[in-house]
Formats: structure tokens, sequence, C-alpha cells
């Protein structure tokens, strides 16, 4: 396979790669002459004409990313039994051996990577594309430390195949979301709650939930919680392994809301770290769990010292702003401390944990207020794509958390979900299949219908606005492109140089394409009777039925009598 050429145009050279679903060649590009990565799927997913069109579909979809933390899409083609991908070709490792050889990972390093991946994810959610398949394996970092996500959008074709045992693709199940395990509704907090395993894993050098098999690692993500990273390796600030946590959580409600929102998250904590330092930084954290008075003590008066031996004006400002950022830290690391204490101490009232009214009824809920101790109240209704209507979608406070006897708990219920699921209609039929009427069973109208040129059947449905599986508000309109019946079947020209006439007109209308003029010259090269040029090069696409004039030779010139 290492010498083909796919579509007469991409070189194969070297396998690179070879994961549960495809295999990864460099490649060159003759036409560009450039190197590149083909991704071409396994022989065993080729047989399944849904998935093959769900991959098609789902890779043209990210080949409309442009960033430079996501693998860019060249290219999607199909030869023969052959369904392939043109990718940018990283030069680098995967995340996945990085992680085998350097976990557990500086923290400072884990912010980094981190917020490259939530970027990549960022641009591909405003684009209504889940990634779905979020995890070290995926992710590519270059020598310059670039780091780029690959495969946006594949796993969706792959849907429930990553769960056979059958399947190499088993993997990605430690980076499920609780939502995936179960087979329901995945948004972008589903990605985000991948990338939190995997910062988990850059952090300790271990995934939160393993097993002897993938539907006890998926029971585990709906069913157990992510242990406190901490409690694995030390040195990382607090702050990091409660976002670790939070994206983590079992309920995408209580997740960051957005790529965004956790890339601002990070920010904050990397500008902490920057400013105060990192030894001052682990410094203040500690301080919360001993409370290190004299060891603050001891550092102003060596700072005191310092200060007094600087001199002039310069000296002064700068010892300034020093005591300004240490003070902010101290208050910081204090304050939680002071409130901790007065809580414990009684002066506010009997703590007691708030009960979990996720998905209950507002009857339920208050039930379980009444016997917790608390009161509720009803807040303003929300959408939800996993709470169903009327139960609840939101608390607050959260549950798991202490709160005052006696107290008011707000709970937001369910309006339902805002967005369906866009169905399928690439491949049916719009003159017999009654697209409209099957619309309006998802919940959606008909809008703009297009005519293009295709070998399709004509009323063939060759591509629709949004693509199937995004999620789309109710009512809104699905534009489709439709086929008009008159596309021509493209054919490969077969090299007929060399060959004699008459084979040479069998190979030409065996491939679909017909004889067109046919000259005589001399020739010393070429023995009477053989093609010695043809009018279009070897490998050329075109419609089949189009003429090919070939050139023929007379044999060698007669001597002058």
């Amino acid at each position: 396979m290492g010498s083909r050429l796919l579509s007469g145009r991409y070189e194969l050279l070297e396998k690179i790669g070879d994961g549960g679903m495809a295999v990864v060649y460099k490649a060159k590009d003759k036409l560009l002459n450039r190197y590149i990565a083909v991704k071409i799927l396994r022989p065993e997913f080729t047989k399944d004409a849904t998935f093959v069109e769900n991959f098609k579909r789902e890779s043209q979809a990210a080949a409309g990313l442009s960033h430079p933390n996501i693998v860019g899409v060249y290219d999607v083609g199909r030869e023969g039994n052959i369904n392939y991908i043109v990718m940018e070709l990283v030069e680098g490792r995967t995340l996945n051996e990085v992680i085998a050889d350097e976990a557990p990972m500086d923290y400072k390093r884990v912010i980094d990577i981190t917020k490259q991946v939530a970027s990549a994810l960022r641009i591909a959610h405003k684009n209504k594309i889940i990634h779905r398949d979020v995890k070290p394996h995926n992710i590519m970092m270059t020598e310059d430390g670039v780091v780029k996500l690959a495969d946006f959008g594949i796993a969706k074709a792959v849907n429930d195949a990553t769960l056979s045992t059958g399947s190499k693709i088993i993997g990605s199940v430690h980076y499920f979301s609780p939502e995936q395990a179960r087979g329901n509704y995945v948004d972008e907090r589903s990605d985000i709650y991948s990338l939190g395993i995997v910062m988990y894993e850059m952090l300790t050098g271990k995934v939160p939930f393993d097993g002897d098999n993938p539907v006890t690692v998926a029971l585990k993500h709906i069913n157990e919680e992510v242990a406190p990273p901490s409690e694995l390796v030390g040195g990382i600030p607090p702050a990091l392994e409660r976002a670790v946590l939070k994206a983590t959580n079992k309920f995408q409600t209580n997740r960051y809301k957005s790529a965004e929102e956790l890339i601002e998250d990070l920010d904050n904590i990397e500008f902490v770290t920057k400013v105060v330092g990192n030894s001052i930084f682990n410094s203040a954290s500690k301080a919360i769990g001993d409370k290190r008075e004299e060891d603050y003590e001891e550092f102003e008066d060596r700072k005191k010292k310092k200060n007094s031996k600087g001199k002039g004006k310069k000296g002064n400002d700068e010892a300034k702003k020093k005591k300004i950022i240490i003070a902010c830290v101290i208050a910081a690391c204090l304050i939680p401390l002071i409130v901790f204490g007065v809580v414990k101490s009684g002066v506010f009232s009997k703590q007691a944990e708030v009960p979990d009214l996720t998905d209950m009824t507002y009857e339920q809920a208050e039930k379980a207020c009444e016997d917790a101790g608390f009161k509720i109240k009803k807040g303003k209704a929300v959408f939800s794509s996993e709470i169903s209507e009327d139960r609840v979608a939101q608390q607050d406070p959260q549950g798991g958390t202490e709160a005052g006897k006696g107290s008011t708990i707000t709970v937001n219920l369910s309006k339902g979900s805002k967005e369906g699921t866009v169905p399928n209609l690439v491949g049916k039929n719009y003159n017999t299949d009654n697209i409209e009427d099957y619309l309006k069973d998802y919940g959606y109208k008909l809008g703009v219908v297009k005519e293009t040129t295709s070998t399709e059947p004509a009323g063939t449905i060759t591509a629709q606005e949004p693509a199937a599986g995004s999620s789309l508000d109710k009512g809104s309109k699905i534009n489709i492109t439709i086929s008009d019946g008159k596309g021509k079947e493209k054919g490969t020209v077969p090299s007929v140089t060399g060959k004699s006439l008459a084979d040479a007109k069998t190979a030409i209308a065996s491939a679909g394409f017909r004889v067109g003029n046919i000259t005589y010259e001399e020739s010393d090269a070429y023995g009477n009777g053989y093609v010695m040029w043809q009018q279009y090069a070897a490998n050329t696409q075109l419609d089949k039925g189009t003429t090919i004039d070939i050139e023929v030779s007379k044999g060698s010139p007669q001597p002058n009598a």
C-alpha cells in the first residue's frame, strides 16, 4: 500500500499510525507538492453504507474549521472501496505518548496544553460541531509546543462502536462523559468533561476510572465521583484542582458552560501564579490548611530588613508593590479561614448538607427539602437538554454543599430541550419520500430546495443545511440540495501508451470511454502498430463517454530509394 496513488494525486509513502477506526499514512500531494497525512477507514467500517455516509458528512463539516490548534482537513474522498481523509501532517507526538513519558506533568504545562485544546473546542462549538472523542490519542503536540486537536466530528460517525468489545476504540470509554455512557444527548459540556479527564491524567499520570472492560468503566463514569487529583499527587494548586473537578462534574449543568468559561478560569489561575510566583502561591495555599502565622511574620521581618537596605525612590516603590501583592495573597488565604472558623463555631445557624434535587418533580423536591430541614421556592423555568420538562434542572445552593438549616433552596424547573437533533435527509428522495411530513415529525420545517447536477437519481437529496446531528431550535427550517439526475459518472483514464492498437481500444472502452481520432506517425522507438501517445494522461478523471485521441507508430522511417 506504501506506493499506492489515490485519486491520481495522493502518493502514500509510509504508515505512521494505526487505530481502531483507521490507518494513517504519511503521503505526498503531487498536485500541490506538499506532505500530508491520509487517514484510510478500515475495511470493516466501509461495509456499512450509513456509517460511510456519516463519516463523509462529518469529515466535510470538520474541513470547514480553521484554527491553529485544530489539525486541518483538506479533502475527503473515495476510490473503489477505500474511504479516506486528507489532513495536515503534524510532526510531533501524541499527548498520550507525552503523558506516558512525563506524567505527572508540571501544572503550568497542564494549564498551557488545556488552554490550547479548549481554544480548539471553542471554535468548533461556535460552529455547532461537538468533538465527542476528546482524548490524549487525538491530541498532537509539535516540537515547539503547539497543541493540535484531531478527528473533529468523526466520533459521531462511529457512534456506539466505541463500546464494542471487538473494537480497538474501546479506550475512548476512559474519557466518556456520563451522558455518553448512558447514550443520552451530548453537547459542548460533554467535550469539556472529556477534557477534564485529560487534565486529570496529565496531572496524575492516571485516568480517574479504570476497569476490566469498557462497560465497567462506563458505569463508574455514571455512578462514581472523581477523586481529587491531590490525593494522588502533591503540589497541585487548589484552584486548578477545583477546575478539574468542575469540568468532570457528573451533571452537565454543574460543569463549565463553555470552553470560553474554562479558558477564563485557567487564565486567572495562570495570572496568579505568574504574578506572585510559584513558591509564594504554594505557601499561600498551604496556609489555608496549617495557619502558618509564624512563617508569615518571619517573612515580613525579612522583607522589612531587605527593604531598609534599598536606596532611593525606586527601591521604595518596588517594596510597596511587593507588599501589595503579598497582602492580596494572604488576604485571599485568610478570608476562607475566618469564614470557616465562624461557621464551625456556630455563630451562624446550624449547618446541614443540601440534598441533591436534580431531576425531581417539584413535589418530590419539596418533600426532600422538608426532610432535610430546608425551605424551597421556585425560580425561573430554564431550558435543559438533559432534564425532562417540569423537573428540577438547577438548584441554588448545589446538592452536597452545606447551608444553614431553615434556609431556602431555589430550584429552576426544566422547560424541556430548546434544541432538537437535526435528522439525516441525505440519500432520501425529495420526489417520493414526503420530506415535509418527515421533518414535521422531528419538529422542523422544509426550507430552501436547491438543485445541482449529480449522477444520483433525480430528486435524491445530496446535501442539507444544517448537517444531520446538529443541534437546532424546534420550528427552524432545514435547507436541502437535490440532484437533477443529469450528472455524468467519472472514470479513470487508462494507460495505453506502449500497447498494441487493439489492446488500447479494449482498455479505453473497458474504462467507459470512446476511442477518438487515430493518427499514424513513423517512429524509431515504438514498433509498427503500437500506441506512442494518448490525449489524456493516465489516471486523469474524466466524464465517462469522453473520446480519447491516440497516435500509433507506423514503424521506422523507410530509407529513400
